[in-house]
């Protein structure tokens, strides 16, 4: 039987009918046609499908939709405004934070959360912070640079003076 699900999703009122067991994953790609939150792994070990519920981090394959009853949900799509990318995403873009681009989105959500926690986090910080997310490309380096890039640019509004290196 359906139970009837609303959420605000990337700042939209949404409403939809689900199945108890269907997965948050699953009712954002499938029914909201929000496809850059991705799914790999069904396991919750690489990250790929986290966005922010209710201001926090989580992993969409593992949370049903009728958990998220009532909730706030932003997507990857939601961060950028007016066009503009996020400072995360356009310091992944600038610091060659991602290849494939898989992870991608799972490891800029998961830095969205950290650096609104943690607005100048160290390396070790940021390591930590990703340490759920996996990608089979990179090496993380790059990652690493791209969130203290990131972090710079939106603790001081610019990230030219910042010394940064990538």
């Amino acid at each position: 039987m359906a139970e009837h699900v609303t959420l605000v999703v990337n700042g939209q009122r949404r409403e939809v009918d689900v199945e108890p067991r269907r997965l948050l994953v699953e009712v954002l790609r499938e029914d909201f046609d929000l496809t850059g939150t991705h799914v790999a792994c069904d396991t919750s070990q690489c990250g790929a499908c986290t966005v922010h519920m209710d201001g926090q981090s989580v992993k969409s394959c593992t949370v049903l939709a009728v958990q998220a009853d009532g909730a706030t949900v932003t997507t990857i799509e939601g961060l950028a405004a007016g066009g503009e990318l996020h400072p995360i995403q356009a310091a992944f873009w600038e610091k060659h934070g991602l290849q494939c681009g898989f992870c991608t989105p799972g490891m800029i959500m998961s830095a969205a959360d950290l650096l609104a926690r943690v607005p100048d986090p160290s390396d070790q910080q940021i390591r930590h912070a990703i340490h759920g997310n996996l990608c089979r490309c990179t090496g993380y380096h790059n990652i690493v640079a791209a969130i203290r890039e990131a972090a710079v640019t939106m603790h001081t509004g610019s990230a030219s003076d910042s010394g940064i290196v990538g």
